[in-house]
């Protein structure tokens, strides 16, 4: 079975994937990502663009496009792309000399500002070349809607190769995928309603006597219990530091480092937590130092991390994932200490009932004129500070039409916070990508420096961890 003709799921769009869709067309919500690998050389073109045409029938959902209905009664739908040329969706750009990572970082600002055609599948791949060393660089962007982080690793699990020969694999046909434009979508789903409706009503019926008023109690406190754990999901937690507040910039600056994940693993452990927790207390003391660069004292600020919602069995692809809110200890100057606190509130954040209110949610959401969705979403994600997300990479050496990727650096959408932080580990290194606002941050030298003292201030947990001040992709 080639697992990458089911990758995505099905065809309609999740109220979720609906939501981030839709509020494409607001900059300040844009929910659009890329993936940086670092190669150690620059592939050839025309075996890169084979691969891509390759990978786009080993993965179908590469090969289409949101159709949305002419009235939003019911979510988009994923269908075949007629027009699909993969000329449209990989080019590539060359680096001036001399190819620095820092003249890297602002090319995928430039790649992630620029919107998608919304009128074709909505990725898009470029070959950076001139990185210093004979170095290339491969970028992967895509839509939120199109994948969550964690998806999009499936994907290049499903699309890269173990080696640097050319491959012989042949790829099976796929099966015939869906094709609608929006009124047979519209019509389709409301017909499909019309008939399913009453034998839905009527095989619910007998069961809501017996839930409702047998066990009254258990009902009534399932929902007070799952209110008040909504209140905590939603509500402002603290307030938010005012260096960090802003005004919800639309300007991008790109920052990525890499760190031992042995380093951040043995840190983890050291304080009795696992790498995310070690992550998380890192990036908050680098938040510190920054502020008190710059003469702030914050004792906490809000954060919010992605929780995945994957379970065993899950089809590859698409979005599984929840946001939940932590009170960042930035005035903790113990990193132990730091790693506990954030380590408890990660774990209670992960038992609460309300945990799936983004989903739920967003079946409401899905049905608002998009400016008024993008005015209720972008107020309920500028409570927060920084995003920060974490998640495993590929798991083995890989390749890109021959060259080998050296490293994995996701750098994230930054809907109404200061910073997004995202971490992927790959062969033995924590590759993080950071997507940050220059209002908020207009020295991205002193935040490197900052965050690199922050990992190391982590890993004095543990005394067999490297010092990281000199560490580059």
């Amino acid at each position: 079975m080639n697992e990458g003709h089911t990758w995505g799921g099905g065809a309609a769009l999740s109220p979720w994937d609906t939501v981030m869709w839709r509020l494409e067309e607001d900059p300040h919500t844009r929910s659009t990502s890329v993936i940086v690998e670092v190669l150690d050389r620059v592939p050839d073109w025309d075996r890169l663009v084979q691969a891509h045409i390759r990978g786009s029938f080993q993965v179908p959902r590469m090969r289409e496009r949101v159709v949305e209905p002419p009235l939003p009664l019911v979510t988009p739908a994923w269908s075949a792309d007629p027009n699909f040329d993969v000329d449209h969706h990989l080019y590539r750009i060359g680096l001036p000399e001399p190819g620095t990572f820092e003249q890297l970082g602002e090319v995928v600002a430039d790649v992630l500002q620029r919107p998608l055609d919304r009128t074709r599948p909505p990725w898009e791949a470029v070959l950076v070349t001139g990185l210093e060393g004979g170095k290339a660089a491969y970028l992967f962007k895509s839509h939120h809607s199109f994948a969550d982080g964690m998806a999009l690793m499936q994907m290049l699990e499903l699309l890269h190769s173990r080696t640097s020969a050319p491959g012989t694999r042949q790829v099976p046909p796929a099966p015939k995928r869906p094709k609608v434009n929006g009124y047979t979508l519209l019509a389709g789903r409301l017909v499909g309603r019309a008939m399913g409706t009453p034998g839905a009503l009527l095989r619910s019926a007998p069961k809501l006597p017996g839930k409702v008023f047998v066990n009254p109690f258990t009902t009534t406190s399932q929902i007070v219990g799952y209110a008040r754990s909504l209140g905590r999901q939603v509500a402002p937690t603290v307030e938010r530091s005012p260096l960090l507040k802003g005004k919800g910039g639309l300007g991008i600056r790109v920052l990525l480092f890499e760190v031992s994940l042995d380093d951040l693993r043995s840190a983890g452990r050291a304080a009795g937590g696992s790498i995310n927790d070690a992550y998380l207390a890192a990036v908050v003391g680098g938040l510190r130092r920054y502020h008190e660069h710059r003469g702030h004292v914050v004792p906490q600020i809000p954060i919010s991390i992605p929780v995945s919602t994957r379970r065993p069995g899950d089809p590859l692809g698409g979005n599984q994932f929840t946001g939940v809110r932590l009170v960042a200890p930035l005035g903790e100057t113990d990193p132990e200490q730091r790693i506990i606190l954030l380590r408890e509130q990660v774990r209670a954040a992960r038992s609460e009932a309300a945990l799936d209110w983004l989903a739920v949610a967003s079946r409401v959401l899905d049905k608002l004129p998009v400016a008024a969705l993008a005015e209720i979403a972008f107020a309920g994600t500028s409570t927060a500070d920084a995003q920060l997300s974490n998640f495993p990479g590929v798991g083995w050496e890989a390749y890109v039409a021959g060259a080998k990727v050296l490293g994995i650096y996701p750098v994230g959408p930054r809907p109404g916070v200061a910073m997004m932080a995202a971490l992927a580990s790959y062969e033995g290194k924590a590759c993080l990508g950071f997507n940050v606002d220059p209002d908020v941050f207009p020295d991205i030298d002193l935040l490197h420096r900052c965050l690199l003292e922050g990992f190391d201030e982590v890993f004095t947990l543990t005394s067999s961890a490297t010092d990281t001040s000199e560490k580059a992709p």
